[in-house]
């Protein structure tokens, strides 16, 4: 019962800080594309690579059961589910630890990592597509060390789910098969979350197909050739983007990743099983997430990035290190970490640079610190027909069919401005 409440009061404390953070006005990327998306509200009924048939559908029905715009109810739909998120990594933590004090710093330590704080206050899938992706996990972790039986089902079941939000999580499907392997013996358990797992997966195809889309379209896009772009680099870019995705990860968990990586040592001595499930898993979408040639490649980092987090929990209830949790406390202040990275960077001759040619879209603060109010806002970018130093089309012509529906229903361009 208490760890219930504690999980409800984490979900309330992250409610409020990622609500006090969110976005001013919809800011540059995919935001407003999604934003479009939830205003004509049409159910999406295609499930391509694309279009997060899942994310885009319960983004409407929040809008049209509450009455509200699309912009309050995509950013009700993130905030609600990263604040959940949270509270499930709290609960895992405590599976496994039994440690109430490892488990609460954990889920601040992953609360305050700067990728997925940073979509916790943007419109993204990404925060969604975390929440079902923390219940596999829970569920996996819940099987192996509480043995309940209908966790094993349920662990199919929501990656199932997870994959009508993003197919990216097509990676974690060699971990779920590991998963069941391991637990074999329980035959009706096992068939029933591989038989659900099917038939999810294979409703993507079935729904595509059906209304004259290729076999392929669930995991293709024509909007670009970031696959193959991604397969055709020099051998001095795929070892800048190994060293890259360090630094990702660093800044995300600082002091944190130490324990991160302890904790994996401490899994594979204390229960190898689960630990090559979550090694499946981390190695697919880690390496997928490194070397794909898109220019946000970070975001596709979060699920790995709830693995070790989940790492960095174990690590800490180590009897190694009982004397750092006198010192835990420190997480609270990891938003003061990321305003000092950005006063050094900022300082430098390189930073003032990349700060001038991100200018439009918010400069260095855009990159570097989580929190999005009192943001720039790609409407007014838009409308005032401003030009960037980098190709965007993508992004203001998303922008344009929005502003071209918002006119319609009687906006003036001085209203959209400040949306």
């Amino acid at each position: 019962m208490k760890k219930n409440v504690t999980a409800f009061l984490l979900f309330l404390i992250f409610l409020f800080i990622y609500y006090a953070g969110s976005f001013t006005k919809i800011p540059f990327a995919d935001c407003v594309g999604f934003v479009a998306l939830v205003e004509k509200g049409e159910w999406m009924t295609t499930a391509t690579a694309t279009t997060h048939f899942f994310y885009t559908n319960t983004a409407i029905l929040i809008k049209n059961l509450a009455n509200i715009n699309s912009i309050e109810a995509s950013r009700i739909l993130v905030i609600l589910s990263g604040a959940a998120t949270i509270a499930i990594i709290y609960l895992t933590v405590r599976i496994v630890t039994k440690n109430e004090w490892v488990s609460i710093t954990t889920a601040f330590v992953f609360g305050f990592s700067f990728t997925f704080w940073k979509n916790a206050e943007i419109v993204e899938v990404y925060t969604y597509n975390s929440l079902w992706i923390s219940l596999v996990f829970f569920s996996i972790i819940k099987s192996f060390i509480e043995n309940k039986k209908n966790y094993i089902v349920l662990s199919g079941l929501f990656l199932g789910i997870s994959l009508w939000i993003h197919i990216q999580n097509i990676l974690l499907i060699p971990a779920l098969l590991l998963f069941l392997f391991y637990f074999r013996a329980e035959k009706k358990q096992v068939f029933l979350s591989l038989l659900i797992f099917l038939v999810l997966f294979s409703s993507l195809f079935i729904l595509n197909t059906s209304q004259g889309l290729s076999l392929s379209s669930p995991y293709t896009s024509d909007q670009g050739t970031w696959v193959e772009d991604s397969l055709n680099k020099t051998f001095l870019q795929y070892v800048q983007d190994f060293f890259k995705s360090f630094v990702y990860l660093i800044y995300n968990f600082n002091i944190f990743t130490f324990f991160g990586v302890v904790g994996a040592f401490l899994l594979y001595k204390s229960n190898a099983k689960m630990f090559f499930v979550f090694f499946a898993g981390s190695l697919c979408v880690y390496g997928f997430s490194t070397f794909y040639a898109v220019s946000d490649n970070y975001v596709f980092f979060i699920p790995f990035n709830i693995i070790f987090a989940l790492s960095i929990g174990y690590g800490l209830s180590s009897s190694k290190y009982a004397a750092f949790k006198k010192i835990s406390w420190l997480c609270l202040f990891i938003p003061l970490g990321y305003v000092l990275s950005y006063s050094a960077v900022s300082s430098t001759d390189k930073g003032k640079n990349f700060n001038d040619f991100k200018k439009y879209k918010g400069g260095l603060k855009y990159y570097m610190l989580p929190w999005m109010n009192d943001n720039v806002g790609i409407l007014e970018f838009t409308i005032d027909k401003k030009e960037a130093p980098e190709p965007i089309n993508w992004m203001t012509a998303s922008a344009k069919e929005y502003i071209k529906l918002l006119r319609s229903k009687g906006y003036t361009d001085e209203d959209i401005r400040k949306l």
